[in-house]
């Protein structure tokens, strides 16, 4: 299913597609909210992007990254 290539998993092998393609709201919130990393989040960000493009999914995830900034500093 897919490709096979490394860049499109994300670093803790649990790809975009996983974390933003499941059968419920709540699952994808999970998905969204154990984003380890700015490199997974910016995976997810593309492929919401080029696959489904949902508004509420790119708010989800700019928080994220939001998030993950303040824990940098």
């Amino acid at each position: 299913m897919g490709t096979s290539t490394d860049d499109s998993e994300a670093s803790d092998g649990f790809p975009p597609e996983k974390r933003l393609e499941a059968s419920n709201t709540r699952l994808i919130k999970a998905g969204i909210a154990t984003i380890p990393d700015m490199e997974t989040l910016q995976e997810c960000v593309a492929y919401e992007n080029a696959h489904q493009n949902r508004t509420q999914i790119l708010r989800r995830l700019k928080w994220k990254a939001e998030e993950l900034r303040e824990n940098e500093e």
